[in-house]
């Protein structure tokens, strides 16, 4: 940014862009953010002592706690004077229980109430109060009961006393009250805005200036997130060693890699079962190997939490779209729970509860259905299930969920999870094992079962292939891409992969290093590559007990 001073128009600053940057979209910006277009002034006048004046927010936060820290003093102080005088009345029905007999008989031999007042006095040490509401007691009150509800009475007051000398000899105990006083009204009061923001029909809405494309997300194990234009991956065939795709941390590797539209949303969802909102063109641009920005800059996630599953949605204003769709999220310990997509249609700073995880569990998968759906889970151990979506009612947000597919051991978890319409044929069950094996399959070569079975064997494991990493849902116009923990990527068209046998071992997708795995596989849309840059690999390795397929050309 530059000045350029000009004595007859004052000064003039020069913004100079970015060469990727879209120049409506920063003068928008402008005017939201500054007050180029619009100017307003706030003025934070508050009485102060009985005088006005005007505060920053700091000073109004300042001066409302000590108002209310002067009103718990001055409340406390009134609740201790009632509380001793109600202890000194009660200490007079003491006395005066401890000796019943002599001050029955002494209000029985005086002449006026008069005299019985000042005979209490005198002979019991009573103060003027305490003779009264002697005199004022009612005969009722002097059965065994009833004078054990009394010292009962008394010794709670004495413990009240004592509290409330303590909170106002305890400044840390009147903060703590300020605070719980707070967080009660919040709870009672902290609901939902009924109030509905919109923009203004000659204002310009931020998306509307956005240019939309598809881009790559990607979501690191260690929480860094950024998206890249899709045509930056090039095609390579199966079997090949991949391109590096992130600059990662020595300990981080890339999790999450998806295709998404920059005018639409993403839902996060997080392994304790909570659900985030994020539109794409929120989310930083950067190169195929920049690692990113941490994620919790973007979205409230806890530090103590991590993104598990996103899903892409188109728009949330479509009622038609939102209320004909829904979310199932499974768990590793085969759970499944199925939610209406207009549960999560009101995004929320802090997020919402998707799923209530149980202990040992976490959140595995999420995926969008139009509720004409087959399910498919996939367990690490090599088998997987194909059932009915109407076998998993849709419940509300809060539930845990219900049995999907039952799981071997502690060691064996669910890896993968699909929806596929029963409607399209053209979807094929992709598997890949974490040594880089994988295979195509029929949907149909699964038989269709209750929900919550053991299912049948969907790969062939063997030490060669190593345990099932991922389980999808794929046609043959789609490319796969595979990433490894080490931050390698490759990128391979569909129909590349052979379609086998459902119990079967497949054939070598990538080659694997010593100590290196498979961390993520995701499908995307094929796309022309504007160099036509195609890196050959090797001829494709055969699996054990099968045809190799003839090289490409």
């Amino acid at each position: 940014m530059n000045d350029e001073s000009n004595s007859k128009e004052g000064t003039r600053i020069v913004v100079d862009l970015k060469k990727d940057a879209v120049a409506q979209v920063v003068i928008n910006q402008l005017y939201k953010h500054t007050e180029l277009q619009t100017s307003y002034g706030i003025n934070n006048v508050a009485i102060v002592r009985g005088r006005p004046y005007t505060l920053n927010l700091k000073e109004l936060i300042k001066e409302f706690v000590d108002f209310r820290h002067e009103v718990v003093i001055r409340r406390t102080k009134y609740e201790l004077r009632k509380a001793e005088e109600r202890a000194h009345i009660l200490e007079g029905y003491i006395i005066a229980l401890n000796n019943l007999d002599a001050v029955i008989a002494l209000i029985r031999n005086s002449a006026t109430p008069a005299i019985a007042h000042e005979g209490l006095m005198t002979e019991f040490g009573m103060s003027e109060i305490q003779s009264k509401a002697v005199l004022e007691l009612r005969l009722q009150r002097l059965t065994g009961m009833e004078i054990e509800k009394i010292r009962e009475e008394h010794a709670e007051i004495m413990k009240l006393i004592e509290r409330l000398k303590e909170i106002l000899a305890n400044e840390s105990m009147r903060f703590e009250i300020i605070k719980n006083e707070l967080i009660e009204v919040k709870t009672k009061f902290g609901d939902e805005r009924r109030t509905e923001i919109t923009y203004l029909d000659d204002e310009i809405k931020m998306i509307d200036l956005i240019e939309e494309e598809d881009v790559v997300v990607t979501i690191s194990h260690l929480g860094y997130i950024k998206r890249t234009s899709a045509t930056e991956y090039r095609q390579q065939r199966r079997g090949g060693r991949g391109a590096k795709g992130s600059s990662t941390r020595q300990e981080d590797f890339i999790e999450h890699l998806f295709v998404a539209s920059t005018h639409h949303t993403l839902l996060f969802f997080t392994e304790k079962g909570k659900c985030f909102w994020l539109p794409v063109y929120h989310i930083p641009e950067g190169d195929k190997t920049s690692k990113g920005r941490a994620i919790q800059n973007l979205v409230q996630i806890p530090p103590d939490d991590k993104v598990r599953a996103v899903i892409d949605v188109k728009n949330f204003e479509d009622k038609d779209y939102v209320n004909s769709h829904y979310i199932v999220l499974c768990t590793k310990k085969g759970l499944i729970k199925k939610t209406d997509l207009e549960d999560f249609s009101r995004p929320r700073q802090n997020g919402i509860i998707a799923i209530n995880i149980l202990d040992g569990d976490q959140l595995l998968a999420a995926k969008l259905t139009d509720g004409n759906c087959e399910i498919m889970m996939a367990v690490k151990s090599g088998r997987a299930i194909r059932f009915p979506e109407e076998k998993v009612r849709s419940t509300g947000r809060g539930g845990q969920g219900v049995a999907g597919i039952e799981v071997d051991d502690e060691k064996d978890e669910v890896v993968g999870l699909a929806c596929v319409n029963r409607e399209d044929k053209s979807r094929t069950i992709l598997v890949v094992s974490e040594k880089g094996y994988g295979k195509r399959t029929a949907v149909e070569e699964y038989r269709v079962t209750n929900r919550g079975g053991k299912g049948v064997k969907t790969i062939s494991v063997t030490d060669k292939t190593g345990s099932l990493v991922g389980l999808l849902d794929v046609t043959e116009k789609e490319d796969l891409m595979i990433t490894c923990e080490s931050g390698i990527t490759i990128r391979m068209p569909v129909n590349q992969i052979s379609e086998q046998g459902r119990a079967t071992q497949g054939v070598k997708l990538i080659r694997v290093d010593e100590g290196d795995a498979i961390a993520a596989i995701t499908q995307l849309e094929e796309k022309e590559e504007e160099n036509g840059d195609i890196i050959e690999g090797p001829a494709p390795e055969s699996a054990e007990g099968e045809a190799t397929e003839p090289a490409e050309s």
